[in-house]
């Protein structure tokens, strides 16, 4: 009787443990499993915090979370095709009704491409007549003020830039000379001789004449043999007829070009080249 008698108590000892533990599981948020009601935890680690007694083997897991559920994705709307997009699919579009029209030239067909290439070619018109409509209302986007195009516009450009140039020329061989590297062999040089001749002579600049292969020259009888003038001034290939700037103030060499020139275009190259500065002539 005794032992039963303890054997009483502690079940109900047992049962009234159990009664405890089971009503304070009850009284936790639905959210903080394991953790005191209010905690927070870790951030994204307590997401995947469980139980093992009550999820696993007593299978609780219906009155809680078991793992607690991760933020909700924010709603995604519509969003509308960029300009680029749209450019990309009228373009698509255009070559599916060519090709169609090509592979099956049904009048159908055919007239689909027509009527939207048309639709496309009227957009360009439209976009064609603003841009030049904004031009000439924006003086500083119109790059015909610069560089006319129009024939009275052009003449008078070119004789203002003529005039700038034989007066920059006109002073040049104070700083500048040229190296002429020829060959007696070159066809070409003697085509391009006698013009260098009359360009060196009309604006007072001196011309030192190479001989490549040691022949003379009837444009330049004071010219002397390459005896390594051409590889000093860091020039590779032995290309006749080469002229040459060569800046006696910066002690450096300026490539004018290579083959046969005219008499202008040997003045404008001089020009741009030692008197402009890169990009602000185009």
């Amino acid at each position: 009787m005794i032992s039963t008698a303890h054997n009483l108590i502690a079940f109900r000892g047992h049962m009234r443990d159990i009664l405890l533990l089971f009503s304070l599981v009850l009284s936790c948020p639905v959210e903080a499993v394991g953790q005191p009601a209010g905690g927070h935890g870790d951030g994204a680690a307590d997401a995947t915090v469980e139980d093992d007694f009550y999820c696993a083997e007593r299978k609780l897991g219906q009155w809680f979370y078991c793992s607690r559920p991760g933020p909700s994705a924010p709603p995604t709307g519509t969003l509308s095709p960029t300009a680029s997009a749209q450019i990309a699919e009228i373009s698509q579009k255009l070559d599916e009704l060519k090709a169609r029209a090509i592979l099956d030239p049904s009048e159908d067909n055919v007239l689909a491409y027509v009527r939207f290439q048309r639709e496309q070619l009227d957009r360009a018109s439209t976009f064609s007549d603003v841009w030049q409509r904004a031009l000439w209302q924006n003086p500083d986007l119109d790059y015909t003020l610069q560089r006319p195009v129009s024939t009275v516009g052009k003449r008078a450009w070119l004789d203002n830039r003529q005039t700038d140039r034989d007066a920059a020329l006109a002073n040049l061989g104070q700083r500048y000379g040229l190296f002429y590297f020829f060959a007696q062999s070159c066809g070409a040089c003697d085509l391009f001789s006698p013009i260098l001749r009359s360009v060196a002579d009309s604006h007072h600049m001196t011309v030192m004449a190479v001989s490549m292969d040691g022949g003379p020259s009837r444009d330049f009888p004071r010219y002397v043999v390459d005896s390594g003038q051409r590889a000093r001034m860091g020039l590779s290939g032995k290309e006749t007829p080469a002229l040459i700037l060569f800046d006696t103030v910066n002690r450096r060499t300026i490539p004018v070009g290579y083959g046969i020139l005219g008499a202008d275009e040997i003045m404008d190259r001089i020009f741009i080249l030692t008197n402009t500065q890169v990009g602000s002539d185009y």
